[in-house]
């Protein structure tokens, strides 16, 4: 969440970087500036109001002590009256409390300097592709034809069980699934990642903290009966352990680490973009959160960068990098780059990763702070990245490593998938 004092600091500013972004109600910040002025306004008022309350109230106990009853009666009548004002200025006060809240998290996060103008993701900028794309023969089957052909995935059993973008894995597609996870797993961990097992639902303090509420409200899955949301990803739960805590700067950088089922409703999905895994209700996920200082966070984004790249290249994919324009930006996000790996049966680029650095939009939300050697307070920063989303992951392996009559696994995964190859033995 954006500061009032980021508002009043530079306005013209702010007002330009979320046009950058393609916020459509800019005027939201001069509407928020102006109620903050009317609130001081009422403050200042009430505060006389309360300093004269006191003043005689000290006054009456002066009268009475000295048996002046009837002059002690007046100035009692005078803090009844006193009281009413105040009481109607308190409540004013706390109405334009909330009206600027309100008003506040409705604008999204400043875009950092180095985001590309643009609407859609057509206009993001690639800044990195791998020097060749593999090439298949025609006769190459895409992930969701490979599945039934080898019985690795079911998706018209999980449509009986749930419903579409619910699939079930099977034999050695499920074995495949788990070794995935344990590979990113286990490379977080290498690089230096602590582990954390989380809740799969959160309450509504989590879901508002990171920005899932009030911007994505209707993506979440909702049980109503216990006001708990199913979670889109493991950076919620991860980051919310932190909500309401001062860190010490010493003990930075934060560096965490989950694997979680993520479930999102995907509401207006159509396509071929809904094909077999290509997008899913439920999905699995590994997820690196960092809390970091503010004038590390962009050292730390590099570095998460370079992680999940390792990654791609460990499971021998084809990757290119993009760094995202404005208007295909999250909510919260300052500056994001997206990971897609390109799918050679279907001849498409596939989105696998999103690394994100919020800066202090998510703490200030969150009131995670850190405090310094002199004790001073600030916001930190966040930031968090797929490590990897598994489906498109899974999809891509599939189909790139597919041969006539097997699939082959990479190298770094045989060890935890214990076999070669999908396949004819």
């Amino acid at each position: 969440m954006l500061t009032l004092e980021q508002l009043r600091k530079d306005t013209a500013f702010v007002k330009e970087r979320l046009s950058h972004k393609n916020f459509k109600e800019v005027d939201l910040v001069d509407e928020i500036i102006k109620l903050d002025d009317h609130r001081k306004s009422v403050k200042t008022k009430l505060d006389e109001l309360l300093a004269q309350r006191n003043s005689l109230s000290k006054e009456i106990g002066i009268l009475m002590k000295n048996g002046k009853k009837a002059e002690a009666k007046d100035l009692k009548n005078k803090i009844a009256e006193i009281k009413e004002n105040a009481d109607a200025a308190e409540s004013e006060f706390q109405l334009m409390e909330e009206k600027i809240f309100t008003h506040l998290v409705k604008l999204p996060n400043l875009p950092n300097s180095v985001v590309p103008k643009g609407k859609s993701p057509e206009e993001n900028e690639v800044t990195y592709t791998v020097p060749s794309i593999p090439e298949l023969p025609e006769t190459a089957l895409p992930h969701w034809e490979l599945a039934k052909k080898y019985d690795i995935i079911d998706f018209e059993l999980g449509n009986k069980l749930t419903g579409a973008g619910f699939p079930v894995y099977k034999g050695k597609g499920a074995v495949f699934q788990r070794a995935l996870i344990s590979f990113f797993l286990d490379k977080a961990s290498e690089a230096g990642y602590n582990e954390v097992q989380v809740p799969h639902m959160v309450n509504k303090d989590s879901a508002f903290a990171t920005g899932q509420l009030p911007d994505k409200e209707g993506q979440m899955y909702y049980v109503t009966e216990d006001d708990f949301y199913l979670i889109p990803t493991a950076e919620v739960p991860i980051t919310n352990m932190y909500r309401d805590e001062i860190l010490d700067e010493k003990n930075l950088p934060v560096k965490n680490v989950g694997y979680t089922p993520c479930f999102r409703r995907e509401a207006g999905s159509y396509g071929k973009d809904v094909r077999g895994l290509n997008r899913l209700h439920q999905f699995d996920k590994v997820e690196i959160v960092r809390i970091e200082k503010p004038e590390n966070s962009y050292a730390a984004l590099e570095e998460m960068l370079k992680h999940v790249e390792g990654l791609l290249k460990a499971l021998e994919l084809p990757y290119r990098i993009l760094r995202l324009c404005g208007g295909d930006m999250t909510f919260s996000s300052s500056l994001t780059y997206d990971f897609e790996v390109y799918s050679g049966a279907q001849k498409r680029w596939l989105e696998v990763s999103s690394v994100s650095n919020f800066e202090t939009f998510q703490a200030n939300r969150l009131k995670l702070r850190i405090k310094d050697a002199d004790n001073k307070k600030s916001l930190a920063h966040t930031l968090n990245g797929s490590a990897l989303a598994l489906p498109r992951i899974l999809a891509a392996l599939l189909e790139n490593h597919q041969t006539e009559n097997r699939i082959k696994i990479p190298a770094a995964l045989i060890p935890y998938t214990k076999f070669s190859h999908i396949g004819v033995e």
